[in-house]
């Protein structure tokens, strides 16, 4: 169940990023992120712009085949995961993941489900999804700490 609920709707891969940069200054460690949608559909690119927002200026990269990309910053350690490659939930645990969970990280998971049982729950949920043109993104609060974020940026 949901706490709160929002959709927006995005022309083009700029405004995924512009949205991530957005919504950067309104969130605040510990914070779990799953990032749903289709291939392409835009998670590495809505993380990016989540980075720059946070006043990241290095390469931001899929995890695709590293599992995790970090990104310690002076506000959070960043850990963006990318599970799709996983074959069974137990690798969660065969790679130690959840040393990465801190009261100091912002974790934003691509393809949880591929780590059912075993990835920390989500305090938000991000859902891009495929339009004619652009991208349909829905924001799921899950915990009160994410209904405060997701709040704060709707405020803004």
């Amino acid at each position: 169940m949901s706490l709160l609920t929002h959709t927006i709707e995005l022309p083009d891969e700029a405004a995924t990023a512009a949205l991530g940069a957005s919504w950067a200054p309104h969130i605040c460690a510990p914070l779990v992120v799953y990032l749903a949608g289709d291939l392409g559909a835009g998670k590495t690119t809505f993380v990016r712009g989540l980075l720059r927002g946070s006043d990241y200026q290095g390469t931001v990269k899929s995890p695709t085949y590293t599992l995790v990309e970090s990104y310690p910053l002076e506000q959070a350690d960043f850990h963006h995961f990318d599970l799709y490659r996983f074959t069974s939930p137990e690798e969660w645990l065969d790679a130690g993941l959840d040393e990465l969970f801190t009261p100091r990280s912002i974790c934003l998971i691509e393809w949880p489900q591929q780590a059912e049982g075993f990835a920390p729950a989500a305090d938000l949920t991000v859902n891009l999804s495929h339009l004619k043109t652009g991208r349909l993104c829905q924001l799921a609060a899950h915990t009160e700490h994410g209904k405060r974020s997701l709040e704060a940026w709707i405020k803004n």
